[in-house]
């Protein structure tokens, strides 16, 4: 059975967001990743497995490594879609912000 994987899913997370902040910087073997976390080894290769399904993250094989990095064109088309939703929030603290400043001159 193929599984459609949902990258707000995915995200939603923390151990997973976590693991893409650290793969962010540089690529990582599963190894190095799961070193930095203290869960078992196969439950970070399922976070992995998650993240490589939703093409948050790629792997590339070197040698007897798979290392595993950030697809930044994923990213991209998730921060596009999350972009207005901010400028939302950022118009409406603007807003409470301008209301505030008001509220204490007075």
């Amino acid at each position: 059975m193929n599984l459609r994987r949902d990258v707000f899913q995915a995200i939603a997370d923390p151990t997973r967001r976590a693991i893409l902040l650290l793969v962010a910087s540089q690529s990582m073997t599963a190894g190095a990743i799961a070193a930095n976390f203290d869960t078992a080894r196969p439950t970070v290769s399922k976070h992995l497995q998650i993240l490589t399904e939703c093409e948050l993250l790629k792997q590339e094989q070197n040698g007897r490594e798979i290392y595993y990095h950030i697809n930044a064109k994923k990213m991209k088309e998730v921060a596009d879609f999350i972009e207005p939703f901010r400028k939302i929030w950022d118009d409406r603290f603007n807003k409470l912000e301008a209301i505030m400043k008001n509220f204490k001159s007075k």
